[in-house]
């Protein structure tokens, strides 16, 4: 369970959750006493108000849990023919509905109470988020951002060591492709150990006749994701293998087009098909 695959959209579902919990113990109706005796204002657990408490309160609860849930679980996985998410955004809609339902209609001498109010503005809240999260990009940004990269160790260990590549965070330059880059024992770069004979250790040279790699050749590179992301079938297809989750790096090794070849921490790699706003180590 990773918290950065929660989204802002989430953190509007998670506090119209809390605020509707709060507002099932406040008074659900006020009653416009007439005389010194009045009849005591009941709450959303009062069972002399069902169904209040599973149509208002409780569902709106559930439809929170449920779209949180489906954050954490793999894309794709279904329940009675529909997504987690789905199930939320329903319940969500039912609970909004519900509370808009009772407010607008009420016996005479009975006036909304505090509960019932904040009731139907958590459960509107809820709603709102829950539609509209997918199709915003303001509600779909991560709620916890992904940490930067981080600065180099004195060994130039990225923040996966035993990957073989340079990590967040490594100078240009300093490693090649596979992390093969030239280290310095107390002498200047390029120089060796004097032990060896002093032969200056130089850069190898391009052969005569040999053309030199062009400057545009892709080199591998540590990216994180905004969003949880699906990974595809190297072979191209539609298979998703692994889900790359927001706060977590990952080894880009090879660039097709728009998409990019990933590994893994565990050592599978796919096609990232869908790039936009990675953020580069």
């Amino acid at each position: 369970m990773n918290i950065r695959s929660l989204t802002r959209g989430d953190g509007v579902v998670i506090g119209a959750a809390v605020l509707l919990f709060i507002a099932s113990f406040l008074s659900f109706y006020s009653y416009d006493c007439t005389s010194a005796i009045c009849a005591p204002e009941p709450n959303g657990w009062k069972a002399g108000l069902f169904p209040v408490l599973p149509s208002i309160f409780l569902a709106g609860i559930i439809a929170a849990a449920l779209v949180v849930a489906a954050r954490f679980q793999p894309e794709g996985r279904k329940l009675v023919g529909l997504e987690l998410g789905q199930w939320g955004t329903a319940f969500a809609v039912f609970a909004a509905w519900s509370s808009l339902w009772t407010i607008i209609g009420g016996a005479q001498g009975v006036s909304p109470g505090v509960g019932q109010i904040l009731g139907l503005i958590a459960n509107a809240a809820l709603a709102g988020a829950a539609l509209m999260t997918p199709r915003t990009p303001a509600l779909k940004a991560p709620l916890v951002s992904a940490p930067g990269p981080q600065a180099p160790s004195p060994y130039g260990a990225g923040p996966n060591p035993g990957y073989g590549y340079p990590g967040p965070g490594a100078q240009a330059g300093a490693a090649g492709p596979y992390g093969g880059g030239q280290q310095s024992y107390g002498g200047q770069p390029g120089q060796a150990d004097a032990s060896l004979g002093g032969a200056a250790a130089a850069a190898p040279q391009p052969a005569a006749g040999q053309p030199a790699a062009p400057a545009g050749d892709f080199a591998p590179f540590w990216f994180a994701v905004p969003v949880p992301r699906p990974l595809y079938g190297e072979d191209g297809s539609p298979t998703q293998i692994a889900e790359l989750a927001p706060g977590t790096w990952y080894l880009a090794v090879e660039q097709r087009g728009q998409a990019l070849v990933a590994q893994t921490q565990d050592g599978r790699r796919g096609v990232l098909q869908d790039t936009t706003g990675i953020q580069r180590g």
